[in-house]
């Protein structure tokens, strides 16, 4: 009969069970550090301080109808019958770069489509959508950085002024202008409705999160039906955010993992990073992307072509 070799006993085989195979925890996604909001939002309210000193109310008119002049002097504001929202001339805005038909298409300023995403028509316009910077702008930078979100605020601000500006072209009162922000914030909201629908597999709470943005997005295009507010605006800035939301923010869905990251002797099934649906929502958004801008353009351009030969 053969011997058991020795010091391995039942009793100690039981004491020293097989080690578990090793677990595997995928790394959580590092947030960013958000500086690119916060510098839009300091350039905004730098924009404003010098739109107020240039203004300088009371060197154009009576002291006693600039308000507040005895406290602020040449940075006091214009007379509530001609800006109730505490803030400059028109004169100035429009010296600042405000949106206008004439100076766009006219004298082929094109640079006011973004100029005037940092003028601010007063204190209350310019505190209503900096609070709304910070509150969606600096969330979705730490998620995706501050290059897609740079991107997607211009481009949405762009969408925004491209829609506002043919407004302007059919507005019945003459040399009326548009400044904000609006457009590029309304931008962020519909690319947070987007990136919910493109990445809809990897969110927990998917009913609440959608019912509580869509409530936010419907109350702030309800203040766009308020007077001397320009909704235009305010609808091809969140159309622009929407579509591009499907090509900027678009993120890998959960059931890919990457080798480097599996420990030896494991192995995982390897799944597409991106689903099907997530490339076809990119596709279909480049597509009407594209032709929006587009036709928006060439709308407003080829417009003044038939003008100048109506003549």
């Amino acid at each position: 009969m053969g011997k058991r070799p020795p010091f391995s006993t039942d009793i100690e085989a039981a004491r020293y069970p097989p080690p578990p195979p090793p677990n595997f925890h995928a790394s959580q996604t590092k947030l960013w550090f958000s500086w690119l909001v916060p510098l839009i939002f300091l350039a905004n309210i730098a924009m404003f301080v010098y739109s107020m000193y240039l203004n300088d109310c009371p060197g154009y008119l009576n002291d006693d109808v600039c308000l507040f002049s005895q406290y602020l002097g040449r940075f006091s504001f214009q007379p509530f019958n001609e800006n109730p929202l505490l803030g400059p001339s028109v004169r100035t805005l429009r010296v600042l770069g405000a949106l206008e038909k004439d100076l766009v298409v006219g004298e082929n300023e094109a640079w006011r489509f973004f100029s005037c995403m940092f003028l601010h028509a007063g204190v209350v316009h310019l505190l209503a959508n900096m609070f709304s910077l910070l509150f969606i702008g600096v969330r979705l930078e730490k998620e995706f950085g501050f290059l897609r979100i740079g991107l997607l605020y211009l481009f949405s601000g762009f969408g925004g002024s491209l829609l506002s500006i043919l407004h302007l072209r059919d507005s019945v009162a003459p040399n009326t202008i548009s400044v904000g922000a609006s457009g590029a914030l309304f931008g962020l909201l519909g690319a947070m409705l987007s990136e919910l629908l493109t990445n809809w597999t990897i969110y927990v709470n998917k009913c609440a999160a959608l019912t509580s943005l869509l409530l936010i997005i419907g109350l702030n295009l309800a203040v766009g039906f308020l007077p001397h507010v320009d909704n235009s605006a305010h609808i091809g800035g969140f159309l622009a955010g929407f579509f591009l939301g499907f090509v900027i923010l678009m993120r890998p869905q959960f059931g890919y993992v990457n080798r480097k990251y599996l420990p030896p002797g494991h192995d995982a099934k390897r799944k597409s990073k991106y689903k099907f649906y997530q490339y076809l929502f990119l596709i279909l958004s480049v597509i009407i992307l594209l032709l929006g801008y587009a036709y928006c353009l060439a709308s407003l351009y080829l417009g003044k072509s038939d003008e100048m030969f109506s003549y």
